[in-house]
């Protein structure tokens, strides 16, 4: 099997979590997986609906996005704020790259804002 367009597309949590559970779903009906195939989806989908991604849907993550493009932030950014949302400025700190230059203090907390707003944690939900 050959990788045509490595980057293609970038998924977040939640869209993985959904397509491991229809995968899970549809193949349940049809027939058993070989056993390690199944194992992996079973734990990633455990995994996955003990994160913060089983808060969102695809219209949180949509109005996320749409409040995040003034920030001018890059496509992994924004994707590891939504896989890992950010609550304080170190954590904003450690995704965005050079922050304290991209960034000032009243943007870095309105981006707290925003994902507090759009993509409540597993503490706050």
């Amino acid at each position: 099997m050959e990788t045509i367009k490595p980057n293609a597309a970038f998924l977040c949590n939640f869209e993985v979590m959904q397509i491991l559970q229809q995968l899970k779903d549809s193949t349940q009906k049809k027939h058993k997986r070989e056993g390690s195939l199944a194992t992996v989806t079973y734990e990633t989908v455990h995994y996955l609906q003990n994160s913060d991604c089983k808060h969102q849907n695809a219209q949180s993550i949509e109005k996320f996005l749409e409040a995040m493009k003034p920030f001018k932030l890059t496509k992994s950014e924004k994707l590891m704020m939504l896989n890992t949302p950010p609550h304080t400025e170190l954590e904003i700190q450690l995704i965005v790259q050079e922050s304290e230059e991209r960034l000032s203090e009243d943007e870095v907390r309105k981006i707290i804002s925003i994902v507090n707003e759009h993509l409540p944690s597993s503490d706050t939900a």
